[in-house]
């Protein structure tokens, strides 16, 4: 039986880790997402109640581990494995250079061996964990994904209320601190948005720019919920950057679990690639704490705290397409808007978000029905399903057919 510690979400997710690793040894197990969603402790928890012998090995330390490290703890694993089988774990292995080559070596020549020896990788990065894997190791791994924590996990957790969730984001960690906000928010803008800047972006993947890649991240939680091009964005940043590098950027943020651009629906792959972004923080942490406004501040402003309901919807939905729940877009012609397009398997949901906007919201989904025909719509917010309930449920129910 699976610990009661685990939350609703993490606990299929678990089963899933559970299952495979009671199966014939096949494949690497990767469970990857961003800083602070507990994949670590659902490993421990999944192999402590399993009764599965394991050797965990932390490669959080960079500059002090290479392949050798690797290597050891491998060969320390298959020691403990002997004839009844055990779990080699290994967190933030993406740290190593060159760990993909070294991983992929010594899983085949347990293949060869016959040795019955598991193999867990935990990565903080999904963008930059999968680019390894589909170097080096194709054909060998199952991925696990965790996205950040939901409003359903916070309230069960923590006991918060909607408006707590909309304001404070989805950091477990951070969550005891809410009661002194200056703490709070360089707790946030600390030990994770520069933690994971320079240590799973900037350490990890090429970066000319450094400094731009930390202004854009910036301008993107300013701007959440908002669609700007990139040449706009270029203007903003006053920076002789190109649009080539931004949506590099981007693509490095969303793999850290930070901030995506979501293309617009177009029905068309190639047109919706090559449109303007509609910048959207994946968990609204990042917005209110680089806003340095207080939690009273916020709730009093009408307009930013639309602003803010709208982004918790959009991470809500976002964190679901990371997951592979869906693909999500927005839609914009002439003067009409729809806030959010969901699109799962054939099924294509139109999103409205009205938390004291004065756009017509019913107008906006009538055009997009009218151009692209059968969609369903959804109003979230005044006069349709409430935040607090769209935000307490996973994104399938709302879009499955």
């Amino acid at each position: 039986m699976l610990s009661k510690s685990l939350t609703p979400y993490q606990r299929p997710q678990a089963q899933v880790l559970r299952q495979r690793l009671a199966e014939p040894r096949r494949f690497i197990q990767v469970v990857a997402g961003p800083r602070q969603v507990g994949k670590t402790t659902l490993v421990q928890q999944v192999i402590e109640e399993a009764g599965i012998l394991a050797h965990f090995a932390s490669a959080d330390e960079p500059t002090l581990k290479g392949a050798e490290w690797i290597a050891a703890q491998w060969e320390a694993a298959r020691l403990m494995a002997g004839g009844e089988g055990a779990v080699l774990v290994l967190d933030e292995v993406q740290k190593i250079p060159g760990w993909s080559e070294t991983v992929k070596r010594l899983w085949d020549e347990d293949t060869r061996k016959r040795v019955n020896l598991r193999v867990v990788l935990l990565g903080s990065a999904p963008l930059l964990i999968q680019r390894g894997l589909t170097e080096s190791l194709a054909g060998r791994f199952e991925v696990i994904r965790l996205p950040h924590w939901s409003f359903a996990e916070m309230e069960a957790a923590f006991g918060w209320s909607v408006d707590e969730y909309i304001f404070y984001g989805a950091y477990p960690g951070a969550a005891p601190l809410i009661d002194e906000p200056e703490r709070w928010r360089a707790y946030i803008l600390d030990s994770l948005i520069e933690t994971t800047i320079s240590r799973d972006v900037l350490l990890l993947a090429r970066v000319d720019k450094p400094a731009l890649l930390r202004r854009l991240f910036e301008l993107g939680c300013r701007y959440s919920g908002q669609i700007l091009s990139y040449n706009k964005m270029l203007g903003q940043l006053q920076d002789a950057g190109n649009t080539t590098t931004l949506a590099h950027y981007l693509d490095l943020l969303a793999g850290a679990g930070m901030l995506v651009g979501l293309p617009k629906f177009a029905g068309e792959v190639v047109r919706s690639r090559g449109s303007s972004p509609k910048l959207q923080v994946l968990n609204t942490a990042l917005f209110s704490a680089l806003s340095g406004r207080t939690f009273e501040e916020a709730r009093t402003d009408r307009e930013y705290w639309g602003r803010l309901a709208e982004s918790a919807v959009g991470a809500h939905l976002a964190n679901g397409a990371s997951v592979g729940a869906c693909e999500l877009f927005y839609w914009r012609e002439r003067n009409h808007e729809v806030d959010f397009v969901v699109r799962r398997g054939q099924q294509v949901t139109a999103i409205e978000v009205k938390t004291g906007k004065p756009r017509d919201a019913r107008s906006g989904l009538q055009a997009f029905a009218e151009a692209f025909g059968e969609v369903r719509p959804l109003i979230v917010g005044e006069g349709g399903i409430p935040v607090d309930e769209f935000l307490r449920r996973p994104v399938e129910y709302w879009v499955s057919s």
